[in-house]
């Protein structure tokens, strides 16, 4: 019986039951500020759908009356992250 691929460490679209490469949740980490900037200036379109699937995925972000906020775990995470030296 053939196995089926895995999926590799660059696949961006998460599905039910599986588990996010923890490479591609670092860099969505790092990317989360930038990505604050962009909805705070009103300019999602620059984000891109697959990076907008996965903070949805990892409950980073919320679709709310059709626009997208921080949850309080993103929320947590963005606080975290100012406070440390350098952003990481």
């Amino acid at each position: 019986m053939p196995s089926t691929p895995s999926p590799s460490l660059d696949y961006a679209a998460t599905r039910p039951g599986q588990a996010m490469p923890a490479s591609r949740a670092e860099m969505l980490r790092t990317m989360l500020p930038h990505t604050m900037e962009c909805l705070k200036a009103r300019q999602a379109n620059l984000i891109g759908d697959d990076l907008i699937e996965d903070y949805v995925t990892l409950d980073w972000l919320e679709w709310a009356g059709g626009g997208l906020r921080l949850t309080e775990i993103g929320r947590n995470l963005c606080n975290a992250m100012t406070r440390r030296p350098g952003g990481v």
